[in-house]
């Protein structure tokens, strides 16, 4: 394997982590912002006076993701 080729293939590496984690951090940001908003809709909707599914939604939602990352980032055995 020539030096081109190991620096083309340690590009394509470095490309493929950056897209990974890029997509992993839309993904919690979105999945975020639908959380808090289906919160805010849900407490309107119900009246509370305590924003209680503005605050359980999003943190499932985080539980949830961080829960995915853990689990696609450990070593596969």
């Amino acid at each position: 394997m020539s030096l081109h080729d190991k620096k083309d293939n340690e590009r394509y590496n470095n490309t493929r982590f950056l897209m990974r984690y890029t997509s992993l951090a839309m993904q919690l940001l979105l999945s975020l912002g639908a959380a808090v908003f289906l919160g805010l809709k849900a407490d309107s909707w119900i009246s509370l006076t305590f924003p209680l599914f503005s605050w359980l939604l999003p943190l499932l939602v985080l539980m949830a993701i961080l829960y995915k990352v853990v689990k696609d980032t450990s070593p596969k055995k």
